[in-house]
Order: structure tokens, then C-alpha cells, then sequence
């Protein structure tokens, strides 16, 4: 089905119910890193928010329709249901597709990040849904005070578990191998580049569960759709240095294949 310019009543329904999923990427030459793992994203987040199958062709072809003589863009793909009704949320309601194009944003700002921590999780952490406003509010509480962005861990306490960050995963780096936090948090398309690349490099990594306090003495970085960024430190407390980190993500992700809708 072809797509056509979006109108208000359409964008009614999200600012009224904010009920939907998303997920967001550069194009580069036409072209998207990791559109399997944005797909898989999409076809989650309809399957648990609608009940509703998943049409990837027809979505695929909305996305040519938008990206149409674009190279290189920042694009959000928003799933949500103009007749979606909050007072009968088990109504069947026909799932659709908003897709935004514009002009390509830099890249992760080249830091490094201080990062002030904050005991939450984010609800549906497996969906990347568009209730977002803790993550802006706690990040806007960090810049308050005196911090770059928030860290979000599962209680208080420096025995907490680190889970993510307000719009970003977080990874560690001891000079060896790259270590993932375990926990209840939403995995991030570059997160899965960077682990597909690292396996191809042959770097080593794992997953653990990683407290506020062991964080504290190990190398970060930050990983969303934009890159990655160094990580200064966590409340206050310095991180230690890794000045050849960056150059080793940046050649895991040069691994993987841009690919054309």
C-alpha cells in the first residue's frame, strides 16, 4: 500500500493515547545498517502492542516511497493505530505506519560524558515504545545537575545493577574485552552491531551483571544510532582512559553491511 503525507488527525491519536512503538536510524547512500534488527524491532513491538501481523514488504516499500531520491537521512518509523481507543483497549484496531525523514543529524557527540546515576526501568523495557518522558525528564534532571546525561540503574545504592541509559546502552571495556550489563533494559540496534562486529574481529566480550560500583572502575561507552561516545564518569567518580576504545568500535561496526530497503 502506498504511503501519503500525514495529516493532523493523524498525529491526533499519538499525542492524545501515546500508544506506539518506533525505531530510528541513518540512511547512508540509501542505504540502513542493521535493517534486519530494525525489522525484527518492529515486528515485536506490533506483534505485543496491536496483536497485529507484521506486512514487511509493504512497510518496506512505504520506506522506499519516503526515502525517494534521499541519500543520507535521520529516520523515525512510528507504529501506532489512529483508532486505538484507551476505554476499549482490546477493540481490533488497524495498525499503521508514520514514517519521518530529515536531514541526516552528526554524529555522537565526541564527549566524553559525565554521567549521573538514577534508580529506574524503563516499563516494557523489551519495546521500544514512544512513552519516553522519564527518559527525557531524568536526563534533563542530570544536566541540572552539572552531569551530560543519566545512567539508569535498578535500585539505589552502588550494589545496583547498571541497565542502560536515558536514550543509549552502555558497554565496558577493561583493557581486554568488552562486557554488557545484564538487565532489564531495552537492547539497541548498535548495541547488536557492535556484538556482531566484535565477533568478527575476534574481540572478546560476554555478558554480566555489572553494579554501580564495578562500573566505576572500568572504561565506558555509550551506543545508540548515532555511534558511540566515551564515557568521563559516574557521579562524580572518574573512569579510566581508553584511548584506543573508540577506534576499536568504530572498525566492529565498519564490518557490517549497509543495506537498501
Amino acid at each position: 500500500m502506498a504511503g501519503r503525507p500525514v495529516t493532523l488527525d493523524d498525529l491526533r491519536p499519538l499525542a492524545q493515547s501515546n500508544y506506539g512503538h518506533f525505531t530510528a536510524f541513518r540512511t547512508r547512500g540509501g542505504a540502513v545498517q542493521g535493517l534486519d534488527l530494525h525489522l525484527a524491532r518492529l515486528r515485536e513491538g506490533h506483534a505485543t502492542l496491536f496483536d497485529a501481523p507484521f506486512d514487511e514488504p509493504a512497510l518496506l516499500a512505504q520506506l522506499r516511497q519516503a526515502l525517494h531520491r534521499v541519500e543520507d537521512a535521520s529516520v523515525r518509523i512510528t507504529g501506532f493505530a489512529r483508532d486505538f481507543d484507551y476505554r476499549d483497549p482490546l477493540k481490533p484496531v488497524t495498525p499503521q505506519w508514520l514514517i519521518s525523514v530529515a536531514d541526516a543529524r552528526p554524529a555522537a557527540p565526541a564527549g566524553p560524558l559525565a554521567l549521573k546515576s538514577y534508580a529506574f526501568v524503563r516499563p516494557l523495557p523489551q519495546i521500544k515504545h514512544i512513552a519516553t518522558l522519564p527518559l527525557f525528564h531524568y536526563r534533563r534532571q542530570a544536566r541540572l545537575a552539572g552531569a551530560d546525561d543519566a545512567l539508569f540503574v535498578e535500585a539505589a545504592g552502588q550494589g545496583a545493577r547498571v541497565v542502560e541509559g536515558s536514550v543509549w546502552n552502555i558497554g565496558f571495556w577493561d583493557g581486554g574485552e568488552v562486557l554488557w550489563p545484564q538487565g532489564p533494559a531495552l537492547r539497541g540496534t548498535c548495541e547488536a552491531l557492535l556484538q556482531r562486529g566484535l565477533d568478527a574481529l575476534g574481540v572478546p566480550q560476554r555478558h554480566a551483571e555489572v553494579t554501580l560500583e564495578q562500573a566505576g572502575t572500568l572504561a565506558a561507552f555509550t551506543a545508540n544510532a548515532n555511534g558511540c561516545t566515551p564515557v568521563s564518569g559516574i557521579d562524580g567518580r572518574p573512569l579510566p582512559a581508553a584511548p584506543e576504545l573508540l577506534a576499536l568500535l568504530a572498525r566492529a561496526l565498519d564490518t557490517q553491511p549497509w543495506d537498501r530497503p
